[in-house]
């Protein structure tokens, strides 16, 4: 059998290519006769920057930017050999999982980090940035990073303002005199979101809470990221909201779509563009993807989601193993997986999930083989 691994990264456990690792040692210890073919994938998430390197095979470089809380942090992001492409996860330095959930403040985060990784790769001669907007802890509609390319707000006593949920409502006029917005540089956001800023499934009221956005909160939030949304207007003359993708991010999606013109594309469509997945599902006989957790929420552009279509366009059959199944992941069977299974084989803890997160993987690989093989005799 041609089998095909595209799978995710288990969030906090292992990285898309050590995930696809394990099954194919599992594979493969069940029986090596099978042909196994690795690719790893990204949605536009943690992690898309690192499997666009190694498709590309970019370089990674190093710059000191700040966290969402204005630390000082080193991070990474992808630079094509030719230095005019580069690759960055917003999650790289403004990520939600790099904060402990009791010490998350999404009213003070901003997404300043963000700016300042896309001014050194364009510094760099980058002439076309590709930007993963999964898993941001900021809500400040993108302010962070317009400041950093010289925009600055003011409130109605004429003092500057620091980047924050908290200074969306407060802005009394922007200037833009000296701004230097990108010129000539092609801006791809890689997302599969496709909430606008605003409204009920906008991104303060479908994302906030996982930010830690309390629900008393919500409503103030929303009136604030409506005024700045009104500021951007006047002051840009662009209604930041009407694009698709513009909740992306906390609302980093508005700035970059409306503000700097870049275009949006499904960050699973991207990474198999590169990857050269498709030329290997013609003749494939078993696609296996995978994530940390399969749940509900997988059916709304997430990289098993997409896998999943992608394999059906091909007639291939597909299986899904996971970390975990939460509630509503047997939904996935309507888009076309034909088994989906979880690695957890037995109660524990989420640590000790971690812990052995690798080998009960490889185990569960070597089982479904064994399955297959047998039930094709």
């Amino acid at each position: 059998m041609k089998i095909i691994v595209a799978c995710d990264s288990f969030k906090g456990c292992m990285s898309s290519k050590e995930v696809e690792k394990c099954i194919r040692r599992g594979i493969l210890k069940a029986n090596p006769n099978h042909e196994v073919f690795t690719f790893p994938m990204a949605d536009g998430g943690e992690g898309t920057a690192m499997v666009f390197c190694d498709i590309i095979q970019g370089k990674t470089i190093d710059v000191l930017t700040v966290d969402a809380y204005g630390k000082k942090l080193f991070t990474q992001y992808c630079i094509s050999q030719d230095s005019n492409l580069a690759i960055m996860d917003v999650a790289s330095c403004i990520g939600l999982n790099m904060t402990p959930k009791e010490k998350r403040n999404p009213m003070i985060a901003s997404s300043r980090g963000v700016g300042i990784m896309m001014k050194d790769a364009i510094s760099r001669g980058c002439k076309k940035l590709i930007i993963g907007l999964g898993g941001s802890a900021t809500n400040d509609g993108g302010m962070g990073i317009l400041s950093e390319f010289g925009v600055r707000f003011y409130n109605s006593k004429r003092e500057l303002l620091v980047p924050s949920v908290y200074a969306l409502a407060q802005i009394a006029f922007i200037d833009k005199r000296y701004a230097r917005l990108p010129k000539d540089i092609e801006i791809i956001c890689a997302c599969d979101v496709k909430n606008h800023l605003l409204g009920k499934n906008g991104a303060t009221y479908v994302f906030g809470k996982q930010k830690g956005i309390y629900l008393n909160q919500m409503a103030e939030v929303e009136k604030g990221m409506a005024h700045y949304c009104m500021k951007l207007q006047q002051t840009f003359h662009v209604d930041v909201n009407e694009y698709e993708g513009s909740g992306a991010a906390g609302g980093i999606g508005s700035v970059l779509l409306g503000v700097m013109k870049a275009k949006r594309f499904s960050g699973i469509d991207l990474v198999v563009e590169y990857s050269g997945l498709k030329e290997h599902l013609q003749d494939a006989d078993l696609v296996i993807t995978g994530e940390g957790q399969t749940d509900a929420q997988t059916l709304y552009g997430k990289l098993p989601f997409g896998i999943a279509h992608l394999a059906r366009s091909f007639n291939v059959p597909c299986v899904c193993l996971s970390g975990a199944l939460g509630i509503g992941y047997e939904a996935m069977y309507n888009e076309g997986m034909i088994g989906i299974f979880s690695s957890a084989d037995r109660a524990m803890t989420f640590q000790m999930a971690l812990q052995t997160g690798n080998e009960k993987l490889e185990a569960l690989a070597f089982s479904l083989t064994k399955f297959m093989d047998g039930i094709r005799k």
